[in-house]
């Protein structure tokens, strides 16, 4: 076929992207925004610290860095200090003049609707509530809730947003497990009192595609028969099934106005859908064309603050992500750098360009590595190349059960007096970032 021999995407015939063969429209249709729920829905997890309002400040800003449209950041009604750190974060948006939207969550009750509304007033940002009631039969037998007394609370807490000054969006909580006929009810009502967007949710991870589908359609096709296409929709997923960042991507195929997430998908029982996986998704299949470097940042920033470690398989951030010990694999990189090709490099063991996000490739020396794995350790560790270094190192791999760490290499040479005090001390700085392109004569 003709696109085989000519290739298929930026690279060329070098890469043939069969994500793209016989594409029928575009990744996504129409305009959209993201919203980050960390700062709310992401420290529900019990795992979790709960930042310093110093963190969720610095946070707010890294957000708006990675030019994330809207941010949840707090649920008022949880108490006093949640008064205090969201009346603070607003005072931020207004004073640094950022871009990022604020919203805030709240129970369809007049108590946390009007602590929203409060804050709005006092500060002089607008901000978006989020009201949310539990819809599905589940919810409603263990509350013991009938379809009346919801559309009451609904109601009540539409109408105390809107005459507040506020826009407010209506969530249903569990609405992939919520019978038509519910939602339909509470929709309606919502809308009638004013709200002008629909959050559907995923509270516990139950979607699939064609649920996600399933439910788009029934509710557009609800807004349609009400001369409602004015109202936006939001999709918010949760990762039990370990289908969130798909569903987000499929969400924004079929046209949803906004879908959430949180960094490193932080958030209650195994997280939300991760939103900085999806910023990553949308820049490789060229949706958004910005700085994404300021990314690597944001999610550190998260894993400190939260108190949650990055997996070392995590993508991108992850500290085995650009790594490798693999002789063949090591060698194919090696080589593309050997072209001056750094580009390349980042490509020939990695759908994701590592420099694109401020990281660079790392070529490790273990049991199932080659010599040239130890040669470019010590290109990039500042050392000269010799036969007795190689050596050392390589024989010392061979018999070992784990990849070695610089420390370890260092030692071992030293012990070996292959290098002197001065040599280790180059050799355990930082190597740069990112990767050098060049490599010095005699590395094979």
């Amino acid at each position: 076929m003709a696109g085989a021999e000519q290739g298929v995407g930026e690279r060329g015939a070098i890469i043939y992207d069969w994500n793209e063969v016989a594409r029928r429209g575009p990744v996504v249709r129409g305009k959209y925004k993201l919203l980050d729920e960390t700062l709310r829905d992401g420290i529900q997890s019990p795992s979790v610290r709960n930042p310093t309002i110093a963190d969720k400040l610095e946070i707010l800003h890294l957000m708006e860095a990675c030019g994330i449209d809207v941010a949840d950041i707090g649920l008022p009604g949880a108490g006093q200090q949640a008064v205090d750190d969201v009346t603070r974060l607003c005072e931020e948006i207004r004073d640094a003049k950022l871009q990022i939207l604020p919203n805030c969550a709240a129970r369809t009750h007049p108590a946390d609707v009007g602590a929203v509304v409060d804050i709005s007033q006092k500060t002089g940002v607008p901000l978006e509530i989020c009201a949310f009631i539990g819809s599905s039969p589940i919810r409603q037998l263990v509350e013991g809730w009938d379809l009346a007394k919801m559309q009451g609370l609904v109601r009540e807490a539409v109408r105390i947003g809107v005459r507040g000054g506020c826009k407010v969006s209506f969530v249903t909580e569990d609405t992939i497990r919520s019978h038509p006929t519910t939602l339909a009810r509470l929709f309606e009502t919502a809308i009638e009192e004013g709200a002008d967007r629909l959050i559907l949710t995923d509270t516990v991870g139950h979607a699939t595609p064609d649920g996600l589908l399933n439910l788009l359609n029934f509710v557009r096709s609800m807004l349609r028969s009400w001369g409602a296409d004015h109202v936006e929709l939001d999709w918010h997923g949760h990762n039990d099934r370990g289908l969130a960042l798909t569903l987000n991507l499929f969400a924004l195929e079929h046209g949803f106005d906004r879908v959430h997430g949180t960094a490193l998908g932080v958030g209650e029982r195994v997280g939300n859908s991760s939103i900085d996986q999806l910023l990553i998704n949308l820049k490789l299949l060229g949706i958004i064309d910005r700085d994404l470097r300021p990314l690597g940042d944001y999610v550190r920033k998260v894993s400190q603050a939260y108190n949650v470690p990055i997996p070392y398989n995590y993508p991108v951030f992850g500290s085995d992500a650009f790594r490798t010990a693999t002789g063949v694999h090591a060698a194919a990189v090696i080589k593309a750098l050997q072209r001056g090709d750094r580009d390349l490099a980042d490509r020939v063991y990695s759908s994701v360009p590592a420099a694109d996000f401020g990281c660079r490739q790392r070529v490790d020396i273990g049991y199932y590595s080659g010599r040239s794995n130890v040669q470019f350790w010590l290109h990039e560790h500042g050392l000269q190349i010799t036969d007795a270094r190689v050596d050392a190192i390589w024989s010392h791999a061979k018999v070992g059960d784990s990849t070695l760490e610089d420390v370890q290499i260092v030692e071992l040479l030293r012990r070996a007096s292959l290098i002197d005090d001065r040599e280790a001390a180059v050799a355990l700085q930082p190597a740069p970032l990112p990767v050098r392109a060049g490599l010095a004569p005699g590395v094979s």
